[in-house]
């Protein structure tokens, strides 16, 4: 078993599990908290939700969990679904970004620093 391939294989998988309200996927919104595979290859996953009164937590913690099963062939599998960190656009990745400002046309992260008084560490080339 080798740990790295099992969390990149897992990765992958879920970049095809898309949030409902944002149509990202749940790696690019930053909804990925924490991967962690043990040496006896049980697997433990905490992920978010973009807010904790999404109706559909249940079902992408379930989906999660169908991903991990069909790409590894973990012992166990714990997905903790955390619903106390807030998500905040700041958690997207580079990709989440770039496909969020196609798709809606502006830079939510930009408008999220804006409105919030926080300076982006970016460098501008």
């Amino acid at each position: 078993m080798n740990k790295e391939e099992w969390k990149k294989s897992i990765i992958e998988g879920l970049k095809e599990v898309y949030d409902p309200e944002i149509p990202i996927n749940i790696v690019d919104l930053g909804l990925i908290y924490d991967l962690k595979i043990s040496d006896d290859g049980e697997v433990y996953i905490r992920v978010g939700a973009t807010t904790p009164a999404c109706p559909v937590t249940e079902d992408i913690a379930y989906t999660v969990e169908q991903v991990i099963k069909e790409r590894v062939p973990a012992k166990k599998i714990n997905v903790d679904l955390d619903l106390e960190t807030q998500w905040t656009p700041l958690m997207m990745t580079k990709e989440g970004r770039e496909e969020f400002r196609r798709k809606y046309g502006y830079d939510i992260v930009q408008q999220w620093a804006e409105t919030y008084g926080i300076e982006l560490n970016e460098n501008k080339s």
